[in-house]
Protein backbone atom coordinates (compact mmCIF):
# COMPACT_ATOMS: atom_id res chain seq x y z
CA UNK A 1 0.00 0.00 0.00
CA UNK A 2 1.35 3.43 -0.92
CA UNK A 3 1.32 6.20 1.77
CA UNK A 4 1.65 9.87 0.81
CA UNK A 5 3.85 11.88 3.21
CA UNK A 6 2.38 15.34 3.87
CA UNK A 7 5.11 16.78 6.18
CA UNK A 8 8.81 17.46 5.65
CA UNK A 9 11.17 14.54 6.39
CA UNK A 10 13.76 15.48 9.06
CA UNK A 11 15.15 12.03 9.87
CA UNK A 12 14.77 8.32 9.37
CA UNK A 13 15.67 4.94 10.94
CA UNK A 14 15.70 1.33 9.71
CA UNK A 15 13.27 -0.95 11.51
CA UNK A 16 14.30 -4.58 11.75
CA UNK A 17 11.74 -7.10 10.61
CA UNK A 18 10.69 -9.74 13.04
CA UNK A 19 12.07 -13.20 12.47
CA UNK A 20 8.64 -14.75 12.28
CA UNK A 21 7.69 -12.23 9.59
CA UNK A 22 10.49 -13.33 7.22
CA UNK A 23 9.01 -15.38 4.42
CA UNK A 24 10.58 -18.82 4.18
CA UNK A 25 12.42 -19.63 0.95
CA UNK A 26 10.31 -21.41 -1.62
CA UNK A 27 10.58 -25.15 -1.46
CA UNK A 28 12.41 -26.71 -4.42
CA UNK A 29 10.14 -28.32 -6.92
CA UNK A 30 10.46 -32.09 -6.93
CA UNK A 31 12.20 -33.51 -9.97
CA UNK A 32 10.02 -35.57 -12.22
CA UNK A 33 11.21 -39.15 -12.41
CA UNK A 34 10.18 -41.73 -14.97
CA UNK A 35 8.60 -45.02 -13.98
CA UNK A 36 11.92 -46.85 -14.32
CA UNK A 37 13.63 -44.34 -11.98
CA UNK A 38 15.59 -42.48 -14.68
CA UNK A 39 15.48 -38.70 -15.12
CA UNK A 40 13.66 -37.36 -18.19
CA UNK A 41 15.74 -36.34 -21.21
CA UNK A 42 15.13 -33.09 -23.09
CA UNK A 43 13.37 -33.56 -26.40
CA UNK A 44 15.58 -32.76 -29.41
CA UNK A 45 13.81 -31.01 -32.28
CA UNK A 46 15.15 -32.12 -35.66
CA UNK A 47 15.04 -29.48 -38.41
CA UNK A 48 15.46 -32.18 -41.05
CA UNK A 49 14.42 -35.83 -40.81
CA UNK A 50 17.38 -38.17 -40.40
CA UNK A 51 17.60 -40.60 -43.31
CA UNK A 52 17.61 -44.27 -42.36
CA UNK A 53 20.16 -46.56 -43.93
CA UNK A 54 18.83 -49.32 -46.21
CA UNK A 55 20.57 -52.69 -46.38
CA UNK A 56 22.28 -52.05 -49.74
CA UNK A 57 23.77 -48.82 -51.08
CA UNK A 58 25.51 -47.95 -54.33
CA UNK A 59 28.54 -45.71 -54.40
CA UNK A 60 31.87 -44.79 -55.94
CA UNK A 61 35.48 -44.90 -54.77
CA UNK A 62 38.06 -42.23 -55.63
CA UNK A 63 41.83 -42.63 -55.28
CA UNK A 64 43.99 -39.84 -53.87
CA UNK A 65 47.77 -40.15 -54.27
CA UNK A 66 49.78 -37.27 -52.90
CA UNK A 67 53.55 -36.73 -52.69
CA UNK A 68 53.08 -36.02 -48.97
CA UNK A 69 52.42 -39.65 -48.04
CA UNK A 70 53.73 -43.00 -49.22
CA UNK A 71 50.36 -44.72 -49.39
CA UNK A 72 47.27 -43.64 -51.30
CA UNK A 73 43.90 -42.69 -49.81
CA UNK A 74 40.65 -44.22 -51.06
CA UNK A 75 37.50 -42.13 -50.65
CA UNK A 76 34.24 -44.10 -50.86
CA UNK A 77 30.91 -42.25 -51.05
CA UNK A 78 27.70 -44.28 -50.85
CA UNK A 79 24.40 -42.88 -52.10
CA UNK A 80 20.76 -43.22 -51.15
CA UNK A 81 17.76 -42.61 -53.43
CA UNK A 82 15.32 -39.99 -52.09
CA UNK A 83 12.26 -39.05 -54.16
CA UNK A 84 13.82 -40.69 -57.20
CA UNK A 85 17.11 -38.78 -56.94
CA UNK A 86 20.49 -39.94 -55.66
CA UNK A 87 22.17 -38.10 -52.86
CA UNK A 88 25.23 -38.95 -50.70
CA UNK A 89 24.50 -40.87 -47.52
CA UNK A 90 27.88 -41.80 -46.04
CA UNK A 91 31.60 -41.45 -46.70
CA UNK A 92 34.60 -43.59 -45.78
CA UNK A 93 38.34 -42.99 -46.25
CA UNK A 94 40.77 -45.89 -46.10
CA UNK A 95 44.56 -45.97 -46.30
CA UNK A 96 47.56 -47.92 -45.07
CA UNK A 97 48.87 -44.67 -43.70
CA UNK A 98 47.80 -44.51 -40.03
CA UNK A 99 49.33 -41.09 -39.28
CA UNK A 100 46.06 -39.29 -40.03
CA UNK A 101 43.69 -41.99 -38.78
CA UNK A 102 42.11 -40.02 -35.90
CA UNK A 103 41.20 -36.84 -37.76
CA UNK A 104 40.11 -38.75 -40.88
CA UNK A 105 37.67 -40.86 -38.84
CA UNK A 106 36.34 -37.70 -37.17
CA UNK A 107 35.99 -35.94 -40.53
CA UNK A 108 34.12 -38.81 -42.20
CA UNK A 109 31.73 -39.19 -39.25
CA UNK A 110 30.86 -35.50 -39.29
CA UNK A 111 30.34 -35.47 -43.08
CA UNK A 112 28.23 -38.65 -42.95
CA UNK A 113 26.07 -37.03 -40.25
CA UNK A 114 25.56 -34.00 -42.52
CA UNK A 115 24.59 -36.28 -45.43
CA UNK A 116 22.07 -38.24 -43.36
CA UNK A 117 20.19 -35.16 -42.20
CA UNK A 118 18.87 -34.73 -45.71
CA UNK A 119 19.66 -31.01 -46.14
CA UNK A 120 21.88 -29.24 -48.64
CA UNK A 121 25.36 -30.74 -48.28
CA UNK A 122 26.97 -29.01 -51.26
CA UNK A 123 28.50 -26.37 -48.96
CA UNK A 124 31.03 -29.00 -47.81
CA UNK A 125 32.85 -28.71 -51.15
CA UNK A 126 33.67 -25.02 -50.76
CA UNK A 127 34.51 -25.34 -47.06
CA UNK A 128 36.95 -28.21 -47.58
CA UNK A 129 38.59 -26.78 -50.70
CA UNK A 130 39.39 -23.66 -48.66
CA UNK A 131 41.56 -25.59 -46.15
CA UNK A 132 45.28 -24.82 -46.52
CA UNK A 133 48.07 -26.98 -45.12
CA UNK A 134 50.56 -24.84 -43.13
CA UNK A 135 53.35 -27.06 -44.49
CA UNK A 136 52.36 -26.16 -48.06
CA UNK A 137 50.31 -27.96 -50.69
CA UNK A 138 51.31 -30.11 -53.64
CA UNK A 139 50.78 -30.54 -57.37
CA UNK A 140 48.60 -33.32 -58.72
CA UNK A 141 49.57 -35.21 -61.89
CA UNK A 142 48.83 -32.79 -64.70
CA UNK A 143 50.01 -29.73 -62.78
CA UNK A 144 46.90 -28.81 -60.76
CA UNK A 145 47.77 -27.40 -57.35
CA UNK A 146 46.13 -28.71 -54.18
CA UNK A 147 46.49 -26.58 -51.02
CA UNK A 148 45.96 -29.59 -48.70
CA UNK A 149 44.83 -33.21 -48.47
CA UNK A 150 41.49 -31.99 -47.07
CA UNK A 151 41.05 -29.80 -50.15
CA UNK A 152 41.53 -32.80 -52.43
CA UNK A 153 38.97 -34.78 -50.41
CA UNK A 154 36.64 -31.84 -51.03
CA UNK A 155 37.39 -32.10 -54.75
CA UNK A 156 36.45 -35.81 -54.65
CA UNK A 157 33.11 -34.87 -53.09
CA UNK A 158 32.61 -32.24 -55.81
CA UNK A 159 33.31 -34.81 -58.54
CA UNK A 160 30.82 -37.18 -56.95
CA UNK A 161 28.10 -34.54 -56.61
CA UNK A 162 28.57 -33.62 -60.26
CA UNK A 163 28.40 -37.31 -61.19
CA UNK A 164 25.05 -37.89 -59.46
CA UNK A 165 23.62 -34.55 -60.67
CA UNK A 166 23.42 -32.65 -57.39
CA UNK A 167 25.57 -29.79 -58.72
CA UNK A 168 26.41 -28.66 -62.23
CA UNK A 169 29.97 -28.75 -63.57
CA UNK A 170 31.69 -25.35 -63.49
CA UNK A 171 31.17 -23.44 -66.72
CA UNK A 172 33.99 -21.51 -68.38
CA UNK A 173 32.83 -18.11 -69.54
CA UNK A 174 33.92 -16.85 -72.98
CA UNK A 175 35.97 -14.12 -71.28
CA UNK A 176 37.89 -16.62 -69.15
CA UNK A 177 38.38 -18.94 -72.12
CA UNK A 178 39.84 -16.02 -74.11
CA UNK A 179 42.22 -15.18 -71.25
CA UNK A 180 43.41 -18.78 -71.05
CA UNK A 181 43.98 -18.79 -74.79
CA UNK A 182 45.96 -15.54 -74.64
CA UNK A 183 48.23 -16.88 -71.90
CA UNK A 184 48.66 -20.17 -73.77
CA UNK A 185 49.72 -18.38 -76.96
CA UNK A 186 52.35 -16.29 -75.23
CA UNK A 187 53.63 -19.30 -73.27
CA UNK A 188 53.00 -17.86 -69.82
CA UNK A 189 51.91 -19.72 -66.71
CA UNK A 190 50.35 -18.81 -63.42
CA UNK A 191 52.90 -17.60 -60.88
CA UNK A 192 50.86 -16.76 -57.76
CA UNK A 193 48.20 -18.39 -55.63
CA UNK A 194 44.60 -17.33 -56.09
CA UNK A 195 42.99 -16.09 -52.84
CA UNK A 196 39.61 -17.45 -53.98
CA UNK A 197 40.23 -20.98 -55.35
CA UNK A 198 43.76 -21.58 -53.99
CA UNK A 199 45.24 -22.52 -57.36
CA UNK A 200 48.67 -21.33 -58.46
CA UNK A 201 47.16 -19.88 -61.59
CA UNK A 202 47.24 -16.10 -61.13
CA UNK A 203 49.00 -14.29 -63.95
CA UNK A 204 49.29 -10.71 -65.21
CA UNK A 205 46.83 -9.84 -67.97
CA UNK A 206 46.22 -6.32 -69.29
CA UNK A 207 47.85 -4.84 -66.22
CA UNK A 208 45.74 -6.84 -63.76
CA UNK A 209 46.34 -10.06 -61.83
CA UNK A 210 43.84 -12.67 -63.06
CA UNK A 211 43.26 -16.29 -62.02
CA UNK A 212 43.08 -18.61 -65.04
CA UNK A 213 41.31 -21.28 -62.98
CA UNK A 214 38.27 -19.46 -61.56
CA UNK A 215 38.50 -16.06 -63.24
CA UNK A 216 39.12 -14.08 -60.04
CA UNK A 217 40.57 -10.63 -60.67
CA UNK A 218 41.37 -7.68 -58.42
CA UNK A 219 40.15 -5.40 -61.19
CA UNK A 220 36.67 -6.91 -61.08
Amino acid sequence: MTVKIQTKIVGFEVAAKKVDEVAPPPAPEPESVAVDGSKPVAEVIQLQPVLRRPEDLEGSTYKIKTPLFEHAFYVTINDIVVNGRRRPFEIFINSKNMDNFAWIVALTRVMSAVFRHGGDATFLVEEMRSVFDPRGGYFKPGGKYMPSLVAEIGECIERHLIKIGMILPPEVSPELAAKRQAVSERGGLGHAQCPKCGQLSVTRLDGCDTCLECGYSKCG
